[in-house]
């Protein structure tokens, strides 16, 4: 992750967004329910810049800390009320109507996220091509027979107490496809299904992943490498060669590696495993031998690779780094289509937020998960990078975030407003002031709390730690 001006400038874009939509759907709902809007701030903290107020009294402003927003409204517990304005004053409109208002806020960013994600199908993305690449040794892909070059055509997701439910076989279209699916089944402990095909393109073929093994805390790429299919199949064909045992072997930008040690090689991944692994036990390095196609020419070469260390663990290289040539496919919907697929990704996202919040509370995965505004920015910069649509799935998933987190039934959030009105419904009466003082200062403690944890993680993001 690298602080820059374009990562910086790519996070306000991207919160600006999302808060201004967030914001709006408080607006909009407060204002068709007659309430008074005095402020609507995109920011906290002192103003830079007001337009005169609207006419129906809202002033609208920007202030100087972009890390939120806020819509003030007319109410008598926060100061007077003119006789002739109390029944525009929140606190005295019916209990259903302040609901709506204050749940319409994370209503907006769900409904944005349906649009973005929608978008995003409509422009098309380009992602990696279901390829695997060679499963890790002991991974759950490798225990089933997964080979360097299958492709994989479909999937379906089986629950461990499943015995004879109607095949659900869903298209997978990318990587990104199959990794969504690696994870959400791994956080609920079931069995993946995919129907796979080899790189000779011989007859499909089924394979069973369970995923319970995995025993998932992290969704990161150790989880990915256990599973043994997050990562896209890639030719081994060498970058520019620079000073070092490679070139001293006599290697070339654009050589396609064949064999090593007179044994075919199958993708990136195995050439790099055998390579490293090249260390004798006196911690010199084998000398190997590579067979490489140079412009359709076959040419034996001997690489003597040198001895690093890693992490505290000797690996052998040869300095060369590997051309990124995985295969691409163009993921883009038609109208309908694009809006299904929509709001199945804000579905499904939300519930995959839902559960892993929910099993880091429990202790059932890592607190690593948490992530801040740095991680956010460093990913609406290359997702910017990449293209729109790219940037516009950013948006629907940070989104759906926004808009899960606002719900949670934490007091200082909209859904800790929304359990408030649930008690109200179900006593007649409203919370007490001296509770209500004492839930919302708990509930800032927890969220402050929360917040350190995300900024902390992202810098050990930054600095390499996790």
């Amino acid at each position: 992750m690298t602080l820059t001006l374009s990562t910086i400038l790519a996070f306000i874009v991207t919160l600006a967004v999302l808060i201004v939509v967030h914001e709006y759907g408080h607006y909009r709902v407060a204002v068709a329910c007659g309430v008074k809007v005095l402020r609507f701030s995109l920011g906290f903290g002192r103003v830079l810049w007001r337009r005169q107020p609207h006419p129906d009294g809202t002033e609208f402003v920007i202030s100087a800390l972009p890390l939120g927003g806020y819509v003030r409204m007319l109410d008598e517990r926060e100061g007077p009320v003119a006789p002739q304005e109390r029944a525009q004053a929140f606190n005295n409109r019916p209990l259903w109507q302040r609901a709506a208002i204050v749940s319409a806020g994370p209503i907006a960013n769900l409904l944005l996220a349906v649009v973005f994600f929608a978008a995003a199908h409509w422009v098309g993305v380009q992602e990696l091509a279901p390829v695997l690449a060679s499963p890790p040794p002991g991974s759950l892909a490798q225990e089933v027979g997964l080979k360097a070059g299958d492709r994989v055509l479909s999937l379906e997701s089986v629950a461990p107490e499943s015995i004879a439910a109607e095949p659900d076989w869903r298209d997978v279209r990318s990587m990104t496809d199959l990794r969504m699916a690696i994870v959400q089944g791994a956080l609920r402990g079931e069995r993946l299904r995919l129907m796979v095909r080899d790189r000779e393109g011989h007859a499909a073929r089924m394979v069973t992943l369970d995923l319970d093994k995995l025993q998932a805390r992290d969704v990161d790429e150790a989880m990915f490498d256990r599973a043994g299919v997050g990562v896209a199949y890639t030719d081994v064909v060498l970058g520019e060669v620079g000073p070092g045992p490679g070139a001293d072997a006599g290697l070339r930008q654009g050589d396609r590696v064949l064999q090593i040690d007179g044994k075919p090689v199958d993708d990136a991944v195995d050439f790099l495993k055998r390579i490293r692994e090249g260390v004798q036990p006196d911690g010199t390095a084998s000398r190997r031998t590579l067979v490489v196609d140079r412009a359709g020419r076959r040419l034996e070469l001997v690489v003597q690779p040198r001895v690093d260390v890693v992490e505290q663990r000797r690996i052998a290289r040869i300095g060369v780094p590997l051309v990124q040539d995985a295969a691409l496919v163009t993921v883009r919907d038609g109208l309908v289509e694009g809006l299904v697929d929509g709001a199945r990704n804000t579905w499904d996202t939300s519930a995959l937020t839902l559960r892993m919040l929910g099993r880091m509370l429990i202790g059932k995965a890592s607190l690593k998960n948490l992530s801040g505004p740095g991680t956010i920015a460093d990913l609406a910069r290359r997702s910017m990078e990449r293209g729109l649509g790219e940037y516009l799935g950013l948006l629907a998933a940070v989104s759906v975030s926004l808009g899960v987190l606002n719900l949670l039934p934490l007091p200082v959030l909209d859904g800790g407003q929304l359990m408030y009105y649930i008690f109200e419904a179900v006593t007649g009466r409203p919370v007490a002031g001296a509770w209500l003082r004492w839930l919302q200062g708990s509930g800032f403690v927890i969220l402050l709390l929360l917040m350190s944890l995300a900024l902390s993680n992202d810098v050990a993001r930054f600095l390499g730690l996790h």
